[in-house]
C-alpha cells in the first residue's frame, strides 16, 4: 500500500486539517500518517480556541514517522508559526521526501491573515522551493505574491509570480471568484492548464482546501502524473462538495467518502 504523510493542524470538528487529510487518503486507498502541528477547538460554527504544538514535539513526530515509513508523498497544511515551518523544511530535506504538496494555509474565508509576516516569509523562502506543487486559494496567492487581498488580479498573473518562488507547479484555486463556473489554474513555468467545474450552490464547504491538497498528495503517491493527479483530485472534491455532510449547525464539511458510498 502506498503511504502519504500529512503535516497539519487537528480539527476537533473532523471536517478539515489532519482529520480531513486522513479521510481523503483512505478514500483513495492510500495509507495516511500524520504529524500534528496545532490543536484547535472548533466545530461547524467556527474556531473557539487554538494552541500550537511545541517545536520539540513536532520535530520528534517527524523523525518518528519519517525514519520508519516509506512515504511516496507528503502534504503540509496549517503550520502555525515560523519555527514549525523551518523544522518541517529541514526534515523534508534530511529525509529526501519526494512529492511535497504545500497547501499554504494562511488566509481565512473572511480574508483575515492567519500567519504572522515572519511565518509567511519562511514559507516562501524555506518550504515552497522544496514543493512539487503549491495549492493556494485566490487570497493566499495574493498574500504570497505580496499583493493586497482586495486587488483584482488574474489567475495567470498570480500563478506566474508564485512559480518564481521555486516550486515545480502552482495550482491557484479560483473558488473565491464569482460566477457559475469554478476555475483552477495549473502552471509549470511554461504552460497554463485550466480545470473547470460547475460551481455547487452550497455553504457546506468546510475543509475543501485540505481535502483537495490531500487528494493531490494521494494521487501523486499512487504514481499519477501531475495533470491526471489534478483531474482525479478535482473530480473527487467536486463530488465531495455535492454530497456534503449535514452534521452540525453551521457550515458543514464536505463528504470525504461520497464516492465510496456511491459504490454500494
Amino acid at each position: 500500500m502506498k503511504q502519504a504523510l500529512t503535516i497539519a493542524g487537528s480539527d476537533s470538528g473532523g471536517g478539515a486539517g489532519i482529520q480531513a487529510d486522513l479521510k481523503t487518503m483512505t478514500a483513495f486507498g492510500v495509507y495516511g500518517a500524520s504529524v500534528i502541528t496545532a490543536i484547535t477547538a472548533q466545530n461547524t460554527l467556527g474556531v473557539q480556541s487554538f494552541e500550537a504544538v511545541s517545536i520539540d514535539l513536532v520535530s520528534k513526530q517527524l523523525d518518528s514517522v519519517l525514519s520508519d515509513l516509506d512515504f511516496a508523498a507528503l502534504k503540509t497544511g496549517m503550520l502555525a508559526n515560523s519555527k514549525i515551518i523551518k523544522i518541517v523544511a529541514e526534515k523534508v530535506k534530511e529525509y529526501k521526501v519526494n512529492n511535497l504538496v504545500v497547501d499554504p494555509v494562511m488566509v481565512a474565508t473572511s480574508g483575515d491573515i492567519l500567519l504572522a509576516k515572519e511565518a509567511i516569509t519562511t514559507i516562501k523562502d524555506k518550504l515552497i522551493p522544496l514543493a512539487k506543487i503549491i495549492t493556494p486559494n485566490l487570497n493566499e496567492a495574493k498574500v504570497l505574491s505580496g499583493r493586497r487581498i482586495d486587488e483584482e488580479l488574474s489567475l495567470e498573473v498570480l500563478a506566474s509570480e508564485l512559480h518564481k518562488l521555486g516550486c515545480e507547479y502552482v495550482l491557484v484555486k479560483g473558488g473565491h471568484q464569482k460566477g457559475d463556473i469554478a476555475k483552477d489554474l495549473l502552471f509549470d513555468g511554461v504552460d497554463f492548464v485550466e480545470y473547470t467545474a460547475k460551481r455547487v450552490d452550497t455553504k457546506d464547504t468546510h475543509g475543501t482546501g485540505c481535502t483537495l491538497s490531500a487528494a493531490i498528495a494521494s494521487n501523486l503517491a499512487l504514481g499519477y502524473d501531475i495533470k491526471e493527479t489534478i483531474e482525479r483530485s478535482k473530480r473527487y472534491i467536486t463530488e465531495a462538495i455535492k454530497a456534503g455532510c449535514k452534521v452540525g449547525k453551521g457550515n458543514n464539511p464536505v463528504n470525504h467518502f461520497s464516492r465510496v458510498y456511491s459504490l454500494e
